[in-house]
């Protein structure tokens, strides 16, 4: 049988990469535990960065690089109106994608890291709001580009981030037992539902943070720094 011309193989490269990616990031993080224990939080987190990290702009490098590969399904991007919508979902998105922002200093291991069971912010709208800012920024992504290709790395990254959702509870359910049973019970996986329900409250003010305002300056940096960032990955021969 013969293949398809337009399913070229940086399909499969692609998904082998967010495979990669997942199996490290994940992987490492349940080893945490016993990873501090030999080596101390700091230096894990430095490790889990140097592997990560590397992985991460490999896969961001190749998703720019190849994004209309493949067939096209649709062409939007002469729609009135669409631009600003993609770009209104891309800003959300990054709102939820990046909570982990809540203590910098833990991040860049300048501070102890250690594992929080966090119930404010946007944790209170959504208890995974990684996976939440990766639905939606894949489904602006895969909206504007509309080829397969791009529709094959939406659909690996929502899978790995639906993995997550799974694994994060059972790491925080393994640490925390019963206290995060009831963080649970107070929080939802999809958006609001909780605070719809009645069984959380939302707090505006929590929002009012220098760490989400560092998201909304990345946000516009990244706007601005956007075409600029296209034609310098254009250059890696991959």
């Amino acid at each position: 049988m013969d293949v398809p011309t337009w399913l070229t193989s940086s399909h499969g490269i692609i998904l082998e990469l967010l495979l990669g990616f997942a199996i490290a990031h994940s992987g490492l993080a349940a080893l945490r535990p016993w990873g501090e224990k030999k080596i101390g939080a700091r230096l894990y987190r430095v490790v889990f960065a140097l592997v990560s990290i590397p992985l991460a702009v490999i896969l961001i490098i190749y998703f720019f690089n190849h994004r209309y590969d493949g067939l096209m399904l649709w062409q939007v991007q002469g729609v009135q109106g669409v631009k600003p919508i993609v770009w209104l979902l891309s800003a959300i998105s990054f709102l939820f994608l990046y909570p982990a922002t809540f203590n910098l200093l833990e991040i860049a291991a300048i501070a102890k890291p250690q594992v929080h069971l966090y119930e404010t912010g946007i944790l209170r709208v959504c208890r995974h709001p990684q996976m939440v800012g990766q639905v939606i920024w894949c489904v602006a992504h895969t909206l504007w580009i509309g080829t397969t290709f791009t529709l094959v790395t939406s659909l690996g990254l929502i899978a790995h981030h639906l993995f997550a959702v799974w694994h994060g509870d059972y790491r925080l359910k393994k640490r925390y037992g019963e206290a995060f049973t009831e963080v649970k019970e107070r929080t939802s996986i999809i958006p609001f539902l909780a605070i719809l329900d009645g069984r959380q409250t939302l707090k505006l003010q929590e929002f009012i943070t220098p760490a989400y305002l560092g998201v909304v300056v990345f946000i516009g940096l990244l706007w601005w720094g956007h075409p600029w960032l296209m034609q310098v990955t254009a250059q890696v021969p991959w």
